[in-house]
């Protein structure tokens, strides 16, 4: 089978396509032949800046067919479509899946759609869950068009947000995000951010982190879930009373699984009803990994990227 891998750290360019052996799923384990592959901005920051071992191998979104099972695996046989988080190996024509984190994908649906939604709906939906109720809130969205961000966006929508707020680094980007639902958009460049909103919902980090915390309601709270890092000025939240938190879906889907099941159910009933949009901006070669990297390094994304084995 072809996979990709690097063996230095870096920019896109370092992506090297290999030929490699089938694994064999573990216990707990789905082998899955990948039909849709999701890239991420955490994977590709951690090729760039050096994160894990080399050579190395690089996580995402899946969505398949499953060919093989591990010992203890319930509910899943070989020919089920399926989609999944994974943590390592997702770059493949075969790869490797926690059968606690796989869902099968619905008739009717592609396994790009399902790409989208696996991750992206999943963090959306978890981060307003983390953020407590929202109907009545005003919400505001950083990375708003990515491939998390487009969904929350709508999410907050669907979810009775009163007015939602979406912030991205470029004006080109406005009519989509209008489209989606936001009220307003505001980039990162901009001196005014408008009306502080009730709720955060931060997936950029770094110089944005801060300025998103600054843009937060009194008593509101900020959910971080990006993996850019950076820091905030711990005066405030003591004079705002506002509290910052920080999210991951390795622990919420263990922690919270009843929640994220359900999550998994509402995102296709609203994707599959047509009320939730999974916008996919592009669809990229295996052979061509390092041009979907590019593609989110450049923050010119519209939606999901997609490789294709």
């Amino acid at each position: 089978m072809r996979r990709v891998r690097y063996h230095e750290y870096g920019g896109p360019g370092v992506l090297r396509l290999e030929e490699a052996e089938t694994p064999e799923p573990a216990d707990g384990e789905l082998l899955v032949r990948t039909e849709a592959i999701g890239v991420t901005l955490p994977v590709v920051r951690a090729v760039r800046e050096g994160r894990g071992p080399l050579p190395g191998v690089l996580g995402g979104e899946i969505a398949g067919t499953v060919v093989a099972i591990g010992a203890d695996v319930r509910g899943f046989v070989p020919g089920d479509r399926v989609t999944s988080l994974t943590f390592s190996g997702s770059y493949a024509e075969l790869a490797l899946a926690p059968a606690a984190m796989a869902s099968r994908v619905p008739d009717g649906a592609s396994a790009e759609q399902a790409v989208a939604l696996v991750r992206g709906g999943h963090v959306a939906l978890a981060a307003l869950a983390t953020a407590g109720p929202a109907p009545g809130a005003s919400v505001l969205v950083t990375g708003a068009a990515s491939g998390v961000g487009h969904l929350a966006v709508q999410l907050a929508r669907l979810g009775g947000a009163r007015r939602v707020i979406a912030a991205a680094g470029s004006r080109t980007k406005e009519d989509f995000l209008r489209g989606l639902g936001a009220d307003e958009v505001v980039t990162y460049d901009s001196n005014d951010w408008g009306e502080p909103a009730d709720v955060v919902l931060d997936g950029v980090g770094g110089e944005v982190l801060p300025r998103a915390l600054s843009a937060l309601a009194p008593g509101g709270r900020l959910v971080f879930f990006g993996s850019g890092g950076g820091t905030v000025p711990a005066f405030d939240l003591l004079a705002g009373g506002k509290t910052i938190t920080g999210l991951t879906m390795r622990r919420f889907s263990t922690e919270r699984r009843e929640l994220y099941d359900r999550h998994g159910e509402q995102l296709w009933d609203l994707a599959l009803s047509g009320r939730l949009r999974a916008a996919v901006h592009a669809r990229v070669p295996l052979a061509e990994a390092a041009k979907a990297h590019e593609i989110i390094e450049a923050r010119t994304n519209l939606g999901k990227v997609v490789l294709l084995p």
